[in-house]
This record gives structure tokens, C-alpha cells and sequence, in this order.
């Protein structure tokens, strides 16, 4: 089994270190903005929980349809603690036994966090802005509010916007950086 460089335990130590906070901040953020609401709508999303203006967007979609946005609606808030916690657990034993297939499982554990939570987050998104009240007080035939995945989109009056918070960049950055010390350990000559 082939031993990982040094540096590369180092630097694979810090990310594990750098993403233990990840658990006691917002991971990710979805912005409201209109006209009426000059300082704008903000809600949290923790991993373990919904922070942030949801009284108010929960008020403001009620007039749409929209279901309301609670937290024993998101299974995802039992898990996606332990989920971080593995990753900085194979992260720090990467580090610690120094062997190029823990960077292979923790790499590919990342991955997978990664693509789960995205698509989870689509799927939220999509079953939200399209399953409707059709008693709502407000109807548009054929209009959909599903919120962006990543960016800006403009909902009616309200622009909205979805990115990483803290937390997300306390995850995404150490997970690139991981990938990408795969790939230069993979490819490194002896």
C-alpha cells in the first residue's frame, strides 16, 4: 500500500480540522429580495436545523400556495451531522495512518456527500415550488416557484438567491482541496 507525501497528510489534516465548525454554522443560505423588503429575507440552513426570516417567508409563500417550511418536514437534519462527522473522522485518519486508499475513501466520500446533497436540495426545491394549494390567493397558471439551486432566479417580485454559507464553504473548500491531492498523489512518481 502506498504511503501519502508528507505534505499532502498535513494539508489533509487541516481540512479535517477545517470542517468541524461546519456543524455549528449555516451550511447554506437562500435569499429574498424585493422592493418592500429593502433589507431583504434570509433563511439559514443548518445541518441540524432552520435559521433565519422563515416566519416571514413562510408568511409571504402562504399567499402562493407553498407549503410551510418546517424543520420535522427535512429527515436530512438526523443525519447530515454524523455525515460531517465522518467526514472529519476520515479525514483526520487519512492524516494520521498516511495510506493512499483512506485518500481514495475519504475523496470518495466527499463525493458522494456532495452529489447527494445537491440533488436532495433539487428535489426539496422542486417538490416545494411546484406542489401548489390551488386554493392559494394567488394563482398563475403554469408558474412554478421552485427557488435556484445556485444563483439568482426572479420569482414574481422577488428575487431570489440560493449559495453555501459558512458551514458550505467550511465543506466544499477542504473537499476540493482533498480531491485535488487524490489526484496529485495519483499521479506523482515515486
Amino acid at each position: 500500500m502506498k504511503k501519502l507525501k508528507t505534505y499532502t497528510r498535513v494539508i489533509v489534516f487541516l481540512c479535517a480540522l477545517a470542517m468541524i465548525p461546519a456543524n455549528f454554522v449555516s451550511v447554506w443560505q437562500i435569499i429574498l429580495e424585493a422592493p418592500q423588503y429593502p433589507e431583504g429575507l434570509k433563511m439559514e440552513i443548518w445541518s441540524h436545523k432552520i435559521a433565519g426570516d422563515v416566519n416571514n417567508i413562510n408568511g409571504l409563500n402562504h399567499y402562493i400556495g407553498m407549503a410551510q417550511i418546517k424543520e420535522e418536514n427535512f429527515p436530512e437534519f438526523k443525519v447530515m451531522p454524523y455525515m460531517i462527522w465522518i467526514m472529519v473522522f476520515l479525514a483526520a485518519l487519512t492524516a494520521l495512518v498516511g495510506r493512499r486508499f483512506l485518500l481514495w475513501t475519504t475523496a470518495s466520500y466527499l463525493l458522494f456527500c456532495g452529489a447527494w446533497g445537491i440533488y436532495d436540495f433539487w428535489r426539496w426545491e422542486y417538490e416545494y415550488g411546484h406542489n401548489l394549494n390551488p386554493h392559494a390567493a394567488i394563482r398563475i397558471p403554469g408558474m412554478a416557484y421552485q427557488p435556484p439551486l445556485f444563483g439568482w432566479k426572479q420569482l414574481l417580485n422577488f428575487l431570489a438567491g440560493s449559495f453555501p454559507d459558512t458551514g458550505g464553504y467550511l465543506i466544499i473548500v477542504p473537499a476540493v482541496v482533498i480531491v485535488g491531492l487524490l489526484v496529485i498523489e495519483q499521479f506523482r512518481k515515486k
